[in-house]
């Protein structure tokens, strides 16, 4: 018997527990439909949802909203022609979508961080998981080492550094997705004695800022910035070989989108 949408929601957040204040909700579909097939997606793009969809997936568990917004449809009006032609794709094809996102960084470590650090194969480098942060002590590398290593691994065309690529480092912190910002970045390099941190995103005249003046300082610290998709979509990934494990006879797949920006 294939599992109902509503007992996949309910198995993914059951390790947390119910959270009174979350985005995560079914946003569109059958609670009660049987599941036939599961995608995990990072952003539920036109072309994400299109190919689940061509896959064969009729649940799309995915980390960040559908329809441009941390909140549900925050300043998009009721005629915006890309939101209906979106959620008239969703609900023409019978596909349900979940999001997934306060209860995955809530699990003890943070999934998310887990399949960064899985994809990167740092896991014999981790020092500790902290609640928004991993840390890791790498083999003597310098800056620019580093981010050639990460485009490798997560095969992404670019990276951004601040501070000195040449730099030597070692203890590294990781901050995936919009946690690069001063008030989470910047205690952890005393706090933790770093040389670099992995960040996705975060306000510019923050944490890079910071750095800049660092090393005008004197002070050994760079920072290296993936993009907010490109250090989440590894924990989507690692939540479809989880799935996998939960129901072995039903197809799930893991959608990766395209690089969002072209650098020219």
């Amino acid at each position: 018997m294939k599992p109902t949408v509503q007992a996949v929601i309910d198995a993914l957040i059951e390790p947390v527990g119910t959270l009174e204040k979350t985005v995560d909700t079914l946003k569109i579909g059958n609670p009660h439909a049987e599941v036939t097939g599961i995608a995990t997606v990072f952003m539920p793009t036109q072309r994400v949802i299109e190919q689940a969809v061509s896959l064969g997936a009729n649940l799309i568990i995915a980390h960040e909203g559908p329809f441009f917004s941390h909140h549900d449809r925050s300043g998009l009006a009721e005629d915006d022609p890309v939101y209906l032609t979106k959620k008239r794709l969703l609900e023409a094809s019978g596909t349900a979508l979940f999001r997934f996102h306060d209860y995955m960084h809530r699990y003890k470590p943070d999934a998310v961080m887990l399949g960064l650090v899985e994809e990167l194969g740092w896991e014999p480098y981790v020092r500790e998981h902290q609640a928004v942060s991993t840390v890791a002590v790498i083999p003597p590398s310098t800056v620019l080492e580093v981010a050639e290593y990460v485009k490798r691994k997560l095969d992404i065309p670019f990276v951004r550094i601040v501070g000195d690529p040449g730099m030597s480092c070692e203890k590294i912190g990781l901050l995936a997705g919009y946690r690069g910002g001063g008030a989470t970045a910047i205690p952890l390099y005393e706090k933790e004695r770093l040389d670099l941190i992995l960040c996705g995103e975060g306000p510019e005249w923050e944490t890079p800022e910071y750095v800049r003046d660092a090393v005008r300082q004197g002070s050994r610290k760079a920072l290296l910035v993936l993009g907010h998709a490109e250090s989440e979509e590894p924990g989507m990934k690692w939540l479809a070989g989880r799935l996998r494990t939960m129901y072995p006879g039903l197809p799930v797949h893991y959608v990766k989108e395209r690089p969002l920006f072209q650098v020219i």
